[in-house]
C-alpha cells in the first residue's frame, strides 16, 4: 500500500521526469554551468595543492542531463558519480557522456546518505539541490558529504540566498510549509518545499566542516529596479582536516 510520502516522490518523480523531456521549466544546456567554469578558474589559481587531478573523483548530487560532471571528467580525465531523482535527466547523462567508462550515472534520491567510502572524492558539486531539504535533514546531508570528501578536498555549493530578494520574500508569504519552517515555502508548480538561506545559515551549517573562501551572489534578482530573477549564492568550500 502506498503512503502519502510515496505518492508525493512519485509526483515530484513525473514533474521532473517532464521538464527533461519538454524543458518549460528549466533552461537546459548541454555546456558546463558558467559558475562551474568560474569556480575551477578560481580552485587552480588558488588551491594549496591541484584539485582536479587525472584519476581523481568527482561526486555530483543532482547532476541533470550531466553536463558539469561529464565535462569536468572529460577535461580533466577523471572518475566520477553523478544522481539525480529524475529517470529521464540520468538518461540524458548516460546518451551524452556514455563514453567516459570511469564515470557513472544513477537515479538517487538526495535525501538518501552517499555509497562512497569515507575520504574518497575530490571534488563534490551542489548546484541547486541543497534548498530543496528541511530543517531536519540540511545538517545530516552536509555531514555525509564531509564524510566522503578527502581533506583539503573542494565543494562548489549553489542555492538560493534571501539577501534582498523580493520574490523569494513573498513565496516565503504567499505558500507557507504546513509546519510554517522559518524563511521556506511550498512551491506552487512543482509542490516541493524550498528553503531560502541567509548567508549566517551557510556559515553556521558549513564551517564546522570546510573552510569557506567566497560567497558570490548573483545580480539579476532585480531588472528595471522591479524584482526579476531568484537570487542565488555560489560557496566556494575546502574541506578541513578533522
Amino acid at each position: 500500500m502506498k503512503t502519502n510520502k510515496d505518492v508525493n516522490k512519485s509526483k515530484k518523480n513525473q514533474f521532473w521526469n517532464k521538464e527533461y523531456k519538454e524543458a518549460s521549466h528549466l533552461t537546459l544546456s548541454e555546456d558546463p554551468a558558467g559558475d562551474l567554469l568560474t569556480f575551477v578558474k578560481w580552485v587552480n589559481r588558488n588551491a594549496e595543492w591541484p584539485a582536479f587531478n587525472m584519476g581523481g573523483f568527482v561526486l555530483d548530487i543532482g547532476c541533470g542531463n550531466g553536463r558539469n560532471i561529464g565535462n569536468l571528467c572529460e577535461q580533466y580525465h577523471m572518475k566520477g558519480l553523478g544522481f539525480d531523482i529524475s529517470d529521464e535527466a540520468i538518461k540524458q547523462a548516460k546518451e551524452k557522456f556514455g563514453q567516459l567508462k570511469s564515470l557513472h550515472f544513477v537515479k538517487q534520491s538526495m535525501f538518501e546518505p552517499v555509497d562512497l567510502a569515507a575520504e574518497s572524492v575530490d571534488v563534490v558539486l551542489d548546484m541547486m539541490v541543497f534548498h530543496f531539504l528541511d530543517d531536519s535533514k540540511r545538517q545530516a546531508y552536509i555531514k555525509d558529504k564531509a564524510r566522503v570528501m578527502k581533506p583539503f578536498s573542494w565543494m562548489l555549493l549553489k542555492t538560493f540566498v534571501l539577501d534582498n530578494d523580493q520574490n523569494a520574500i513573498r513565496m516565503i508569504k504567499d505558500f507557507p510549509t504546513p509546519d510554517n519552517e522559518h524563511n521556506s515555502y511550498i512551491h506552487p508548480k512543482f509542490k516541493a518545499l524550498e528553503h531560502v538561506f541567509t548567508e549566517e545559515e551557510l556559515t553556521d551549517l558549513l564551517s564546522p566542516y570546510f573552510k569557506i573562501h567566497k560567497m558570490i551572489k548573483s545580480y539579476k534578482h532585480f531588472k528595471d529596479g522591479k524584482p526579476y530573477k531568484r537570487r542565488t549564492v555560489s560557496v566556494y568550500l575546502e574541506r578541513k582536516r578533522d
